[in-house]
């Protein structure tokens, strides 16, 4: 009986090892197609019309370097464009930030809007949706505060939209981390795996459907179709969402090859695993088929036990070598090429350890159905926040 137990598990590990290398593979295929679009790539055409822009911006608190991120925005080689800041609360610490900006670029249209409803679970939505009053433009852009972005990157970002099929254009991104452990553990996850997600689902299903919340671009039209941003004021995932539903016009959404750059905050560890579970809980109610499919993904976890299960044999090391082999081709195509981080090799040999954490995470996911926001605890249903 024993013998026989042993026997699955090692065939069980083999067939994960299998179907997270064949996941690898899919990766490095993924990136290296988005390489090729990106050299490729003819940019901004000379004779092209750029659209004027909103840039919506909702703020609580702050980040870490939220000002250079701010003042990035301002720096922008574009026509005409205007930044939108907005507030629930006037005494917010991100108004001194704002309220800086404003003196340093004169020149430049930067509003603060004070959004005193709250009207839905979704603060930041919310909130986006007391802005879009105050938005002069018909072209949108919604990024996250702590956002930093390349002096040409509106005009590379705001191109494609000029072409009637594309509803949305998003970005991938990279985080800077902090010193801290659980820092550098947050910025690995999303160089080298969620990235890499994004990157075969785009090759996979031909196209987006889906939205980033690091930027979107869109048009106010296309916004009030799918029913404003109030349609998704209760919705955890609001990026997703976004997305889906204006792919759901039948209109692309694109993504850039524009990277932009998010510095972290100081995660200690309880912070990091807290924020993953709600990332985990919000992507599992939005793609449950696919988040499911994640566990035959963990090739480490796989090679490990093989490598018991086989009892250290030279086969079962073999399984292993090959399978953190590919584990570390996708993450150096990826963190590295894709994303052009700079950091990565630094970080490299902590990727086991967020591997193996992310296993647990996936685990825990399934557990409960509730997650905490910025101090407020919320229960998921289908993807929507109900106030606990």
């Amino acid at each position: 009986m024993i013998h026989l137990t042993v026997r699955i598990f090692q065939v069980v590990a083999i067939l994960g090892c299998f179907s997270s290398s064949i996941y690898y593979l899919l990766c490095l295929w993924s990136a290296r197609a988005f390489l090729r679009e990106r050299k490729a790539g003819g940019g901004v055409r000379p004779t092209q019309v750029l659209p004027p822009v909103s840039i919506l911006k909702p703020l609580k608190g702050t980040d870490p370097n939220i000002y250079e991120s701010f003042r990035s925005h301002c720096l922008q080689d574009y026509p005409e464009y205007e930044i939108i800041f907005g507030v629930s609360d006037p005494e917010d610490p991100a108004v001194a930030s704002v309220q800086q900006l404003q003196r340093e670029f004169p020149e430049r249209s930067i509003r603060l809007v004070v959004c005193p409803n709250r009207l839905g679970a979704n603060v930041k939505v919310s909130n986006l949706e007391q802005m879009l009053s105050a938005a002069r433009y018909q072209h949108l852009l919604v990024n996250d505060s702590d956002i930093r972005v390349e002096p040409d990157s509106l005009r590379r970002i705001m191109a494609p939209l000029t072409d009637e099929p594309v509803g949305m254009v998003t970005c991938l991104y990279r985080g800077v981390p902090a010193a801290t452990l659980g820092s550098r553990l947050e910025s690995l996850g999303i160089s080298t795996d969620f990235c890499a997600g994004v990157l075969v689902a785009r090759q996979l299903e031909g196209e987006l459907r889906f939205g980033l919340g690091s930027t979107m671009a869109f048009r106010r039209p296309d916004l009030e179709r799918i029913g404003g941003f109030k349609s998704i004021v209760d919705f955890l995932a609001d990026d997703y969402e976004l997305g889906r539903r204006i792919a759901g016009l039948g209109l692309q959404v694109m993504l850039s090859d524009v990277v932009v750059e998010t510095h972290l905050p100081a995660y200690d560890l309880r912070g990091f695993l807290s924020h993953q579970l709600r990332w985990a809980r919000g992507v599992r109610d939005s793609r449950a088929g696919g988040y499911i499919g994640l566990v035959s993904t963990y090739g480490l976890m796989w090679g490990l036990i093989a490598l018991i299960a086989g009892g250290a044999a030279p086969w079962s090391w073999a399984v292993l070598g090959v399978t953190v082999l590919l584990r570390l081709a996708v993450a150096l195509t990826v963190g590295s090429a894709v994303l052009e981080g700079r950091r990565l090799l630094g970080s490299l040999w902590l990727l086991p350890v967020r591997d193996l954490v992310a296993v647990l995470v996936w685990i825990a996911s399934f557990a409960g159905h509730t997650v905490t926001w910025r101090g407020d605890r919320f229960e998921l249903r289908k993807g929507r926040l109900i106030r606990l």
